[in-house]
């Protein structure tokens, strides 16, 4: 009760801030909510509260102004709402897009840096710039050189901010909640699951320890890949609240000119962009999921540098597998196979039609055919197919949200780079190469190998499971009719023989890879 009456007060504080900036469309989401927003909106004109509305001033940007206002917790919401097109609509989700999480900067910076590592700054810095390269919702960065020389960039998580998103995560978990009760056909869409999203995506951002563990495995996953360079951690300098990373040089992705001075080929430097994500994407389930332009930059032999780890994503192998089938039907006109792709991946309820389904893939598809490749974007062919999630009931996928919305980024800036840059022909080789992969015979071996050993694992826990069972009832004196018994017994072979059958099939697939090798 307390914490609703708290979460009421925030709301009240929240829909002032809101009726100021006219953009109080949240408000529509709820019953009777259109003409509450209504009547809030002319109470705010009336007395003067609200802002002057430029001539122009879309619903969208006026929501996103607001949310900057609000502070970094509900910027970090407007950044993430802008992934789901599904849930606010595709105009209102581009507005959200161009919220830029940059807030003032504060002060003592170097007092918290000293005292979360425990050491004086003198001991750790030879220099520490007092002025913040970068100031964002959560942390900010400073230059600085360590004891031993080497330039480093410092984050440092803003004063009292782990209070400050507790509090009105608490608000969105409850109107979340509120939303699902007061319309349930939202609930397909996952509000309260989206919020739960939001808040562990925050704690790891606030925990700079993951950040730097989510840097070392990009590095690692690259280690061997000239296309992508990715700072080190400096771990003996780094902690929950202070993260410390080599600073590295290069140009800024967003200078063309300079770029083009320094001897670069921007049309390869576009190709090389798109080649990095899809290889982080695809190749190893891992990926940076902020790579707009302030956080890339190009080295000497126009490798790419990235910074900022604190939004990665992750897609396991059947998702990867799910998408890179899905967008080579669409290279290849296949709408049956885009169709089935879907269906075999569970997205689609059972019962829906296939060819139904195909025909949809098709309206999205046959637009596109004939078409300059500089025109067709891979990201929002996507973003079409997500939306028309609604017809078949499908449930919202979080994990390609937020994939396909770090795609219209990398788009983006690769195109800024080359207007001409053909998506396709760049990224069906790499897709083509990654289903291959996948499908040789290499790859079935190990998932059959993989498959054997976790039915191994759940065997004995099943075994155990049907004897406590059995026993439990016998201390009962309860005695099983010998068909009941039998039937017992029955499933406990059957539940052996697909482990057998797997050890089987990896002894022959073994065989005839050493009879092959000999």
């Amino acid at each position: 009760m307390v914490q609703s009456a708290r979460n009421a007060w925030h709301l009240g504080r929240v829909i002032l801030t809101l009726a100021r900036f006219r953009a109080l469309l949240p408000l529509e989401l709820l019953p009777t909510g259109r003409l509450v927003a209504w009547l809030l909106a002319l109470l705010a004109t009336v007395t003067g509260v609200a802002r002057p509305m430029a001539p122009g001033h879309r619903p969208g940007q006026r929501l996103a102004d607001a949310l900057e206002a609000l502070g970094p917790s509900f910027i970090k919401l407007g950044q993430l709402l802008s992934t789901r097109a599904d849930l606010v609509g595709t105009d209102l989700a581009a507005d959200l897009g161009g919220l830029r999480d940059r807030l003032p900067p504060f002060a003592g910076a170097a007092a918290a840096v000293a005292q979360e590592l425990g050491r004086p700054l003198e001991a750790l810095f030879q220099a520490f710039e007092p002025a913040p390269v970068a100031a964002a919702s959560i942390a900010q960065v400073h230059f600085a050189v360590t004891a031993t020389g080497e330039p480093v960039a410092v984050k440092v998580l803003r004063p009292g901010i782990e209070r400050a998103f507790r509090r009105d995560v608490a608000l969105f978990r409850w109107l979340a909640g509120l939303l699902e009760r007061a319309r349930p056909g939202l609930r397909r869409l996952k509000p309260v699951e989206t919020v739960r999203t939001f808040a562990e995506v925050v704690e790891i951002e606030m925990d700079l320890r993951l950040e730097a563990a989510a840097a070392a495995e990009l590095g690692e996953n690259f280690a061997a890949d000239p296309d992508l360079r990715v700072p080190e951690v400096d771990w003996t300098r780094t902690t929950r609240r202070v993260l410390t990373l080599e600073r590295v040089g290069g140009i800024p992705i967003a200078a063309r000119e300079e770029l083009a001075a320094a001897g670069i080929s921007l049309p390869h430097l576009a190709a090389r962009l798109i080649r990095v994500f899809l290889r982080q994407a695809f190749r190893d389930g891992f990926f940076h999921a902020d790579l707009h332009q302030g956080n890339l930059f190009v080295g000497p032999a126009g490798e790419i540098l990235a910074v900022d780890f604190g939004i990665m994503g992750r897609l396991d192998r059947p998702t990867r597998r799910f998408v890179a089938e899905l967008l080579l039907a669409f290279v290849e006109g296949d709408y049956r196979r885009a169709a089935e792709v879907h269906f075999a991946a569970g997205y689609v309820p059972p019962g829906r039609s296939v060819e139904v389904f195909a025909q949809t893939c098709r309206s999205i598809g046959e637009p596109l055919v004939g078409r300059a490749a500089r025109d067709i974007s891979m990201a929002r062919l996507l973003a079409q197919l997500f939306e028309v999630t609604e017809a078949f009931a499908m449930e919202t996928q979080p994990h390609l949200l937020l994939l396909q919305k770090t795609m219209v980024v990398v788009e983006g800036v690769a195109r800024e780079l080359d207007p001409e840059l053909n998506m396709w022909e760049v990224a069906g080789p790499e897709l083509a190469t990654w289903l291959g992969d996948l499908l040789s015979p290499e790859a079935q071996v190990r998932e059959t190998v993989a498959a054997a050993a976790r039915a191994a694992r759940r065997l004995p826990q099943i075994v155990a499971r049907a004897s406590q069972i059995e026993g439990a009832l016998s201390a009962e004196g309860v005695r099983l009719h010998p068909d009941s018994a039998r039937r017992i017994a029955y499933e406990q072979a059957r539940l052996r023989r697909p482990l057998q059958l797997a050890l089987l099939a990896v002894a022959l697939l073994l065989a005839v890879a050493l009879i092959a090798g000999a």
